[in-house]
């Protein structure tokens, strides 16, 4: 367990230094998340050896996971709309998530979207954290926790809008993986194309 707490510790320092306001305007917001996917993937190298087995992709799971990004995209559109009628700072909060891309090529952060951030995050966050969590704790407290752990690492960027949609990606992304974790390809693939289709091919 006290490998489990230094990993989402170390996970929490690396999004502090992302998302923070003082941090965040003196890093390569980009360049810092390659090497924070590049750090937690390590971690679990370290503490979960195999873990790799559990993340082969068939034809299944490619097209499962295609779905889930779409309905998940959709989901998020109509929150965009919702959101935006209900809160007045909604749309500028969305477009400070967005504008963290700007002079960023489209082709990079699509590979890097596709190849290594979502991939890792769901190789840590749902392949390691609730995965672990609900050995220890069970499967629905593990859920719980894990969705819990990943929102609230995002709360140092001040910015409501980016908790909330954390909260719901990783609630999505969480239940998938406590109902069906044989399907947990198909899940790191929604989580990668959903990446780049929200930030890239198809923003809200």
């Amino acid at each position: 367990m006290n490998k489990l707490i230094y990993s989402i510790i170390i996970a929490a320092a690396l999004w502090f230094v992302m998302f923070s306001p003082l941090t965040a305007p003196h890093v390569d917001f980009w360049m810092t998340m390659a090497v924070s996917s590049v750090i937690l993937t390590g971690l679990v190298t370290v503490f979960d050896r195999g873990w790799w087995r559990r993340l082969k992709p068939e034809f299944p799971d490619l097209f499962a996971g295609i779905c889930i990004a779409a309905v998940l995209w959709g989901v998020f559109w109509v929150g965009d709309k919702v959101s935006s009628w209900l809160f007045d700072f909604a749309r500028g909060q969305v477009d400070a998530i967005y504008g963290i891309r700007d002079g960023a090529s489209p082709w990079l952060l699509s590979a890097l979207l596709l190849l290594l951030t979502g991939p890792s995050e769901e190789i840590f966050w749902r392949g390691y954290v609730q995965r672990t969590l609900s050995s220890r704790l069970g499967a629905n407290a593990g859920f719980v926790v894990a969705t819990a752990l990943y929102a609230s690492v995002h709360v140092p960027s001040c910015n409501f809008m980016l908790v909330m949609a954390s909260l719901v990606a990783g609630s999505v992304w969480g239940i998938l993986y406590r109902l069906y974790p044989e399907r947990f390809p198909a899940i790191a693939v929604s989580h990668a194309l959903w990446d780049a289709a929200v930030f890239v091919w198809f923003p809200i």
